[in-house]
């Protein structure tokens, strides 16, 4: 199976000074037999050979050095014929045994970027799904090649890829902790998708980016360090179960913390006090407590401006363990901050005579039953409560 190079092709080009994309003609490829030699580039796209256009009645040439795929490099000649009746610019010299321009390779894209003077870097697509996908990426048209590549427009959706590919690629270790991953995910999402403002105006919608994209990192670390393993199959139904156990245990604790670290960012952005993991009664650990732990243990701060903010993925079967997490807030409302869509009337029922407020983001709201939706904050209610609260 030919190996995808689509991942490489697109890094080289957003880290290019210039890059240029054409389809290879039977031209190209030598398969027409004609006497022209190399690859023909357009006039509009000289500027990736030469700094200025060839002068009409003489020749110019360049010699550069040129890495392609399959750790091939070539020292290639840029020229321009301008002598006679000829008026072309080309790439030529690969060397006798390059295997690119093969007239198997015709209709093949060409990917050709500059990143030094002297210095470039190509690479060919020759799979349908391969050049569909980086034609893709830049939102380029089948007709619209054969020009200079336009890296403004890069989808939103290959450019966090991209991020997530070059994260992974600097990591020291197998997987980061928790808080690393949530801060990376978190740090890709505002420079993908911006709208850092939705941390104080539409902090509902902020939550699920930054939730959404670290399931997509952690996924990725997940291919690039299990991947191989898992293809090649395992030697026996033990060593499965083991790999799989770490696998899911992995999973439950990320999940399990990605969501504190998330709600965290947003009272950050916001300015809210808080402290996180505080220490209450009989040492027990309370997500969040408003405005302190420090609030929380002075008997003379009054009970009424104390909050209570608990922070769980899923809370089908574990919100119950909420109810007693501080004792002075025991006849106080207790609030719940959950991803989860959806939970039954009973349980609703169950939480409100506890007196536990769910917080949950406003698009997820729908998927709880029509007749109790009325009882759920959004996060944006909470923080805005929150500020009032700490503004007294």
């Amino acid at each position: 199976m030919q190996e995808s190079y689509v991942a490489n092709a697109i890094q080289a080009v957003l880290n290019s000074q210039k890059s240029y994309c054409k389809f290879l003609s039977a031209n190209d490829t030598g398969l027409t037999g004609g006497h022209q030699a190399g690859i023909y580039i357009s006039k509009p796209s000289v500027s990736i050979l030469f700094n200025e256009r060839g002068i009409k009645g003489t020749n110019k040439e360049k010699w550069v050095k040129v890495r392609w795929q399959d750790d091939v490099e070539t020292t290639s000649r840029f020229i321009y014929y301008g002598k006679g009746t000829r008026n072309e610019y080309r790439i030529t010299n690969f060397g006798r045994d390059f295997p690119f321009l093969r007239p198997e390779y015709t209709g093949a894209l060409f990917i050709f970027t500059k990143q030094g003077e002297e210095d470039y870097q190509a690479y060919i697509l020759n799979t349908e799904d391969d050049i569909n996908q980086f034609l893709d990426a830049f939102c380029i048209g089948p007709t619209e090649t054969n020009n200079l590549i336009d890296t403004t427009q890069l989808q939103t959706e290959t450019r966090e890829q991209i991020a997530i590919h070059e994260f992974i690629a600097h990591l020291t270790v197998d997987f980061p902790l928790s808080e690393e991953m949530s801060a990376a995910a978190r740090n890709i999402q505002n420079s993908i998708y911006n709208h850092l403002e939705y941390i104080q105006i539409n902090p509902d919608r902020k939550i699920i980016d930054w939730t959404n994209t670290e399931y997509a990192l952690f996924r990725a670390i997940e291919h690039a360090r299990y991947g191989d393993t898992i293809a090649k199959g395992f030697q026996s139904v033990d060593s499965f179960i083991s790999m799989a156990n770490m696998v899911l245990n992995r999973r439950k604790s990320r999940a399990g913390k990605s969501l504190e670290h998330h709600l965290s960012a947003i009272f950050d952005g916001n300015n809210i006090k808080y402290s996180s993991q505080a220490i209450t009664e009989g040492n027990k650990k309370p997500d969040f407590i408003f405005p302190s732990q420090k609030a929380y243990h002075d008997l003379t701060f009054p009970t009424e401006n104390l909050i209570t903010l608990a922070a769980k993925t899923t809370c089908k079967d574990r919100w119950r363990q909420i109810i007693n997490e501080a004792d002075r807030l025991r006849n106080r409302p207790k609030y719940l901050c959950t991803l989860q869509q959806g939970i039954s009337p009973a349980q609703m029922d169950e939480m409100q005579s506890e007196n536990i407020i769910l917080v949950v983001p406003k698009p997820y709201i729908s998927s709880y039953p029509a007749d109790r939706q009325n009882r759920i904050w959004t996060v944006s209610k909470f923080v805005s409560y929150i500020r009032e609260m700490e503004s007294i």
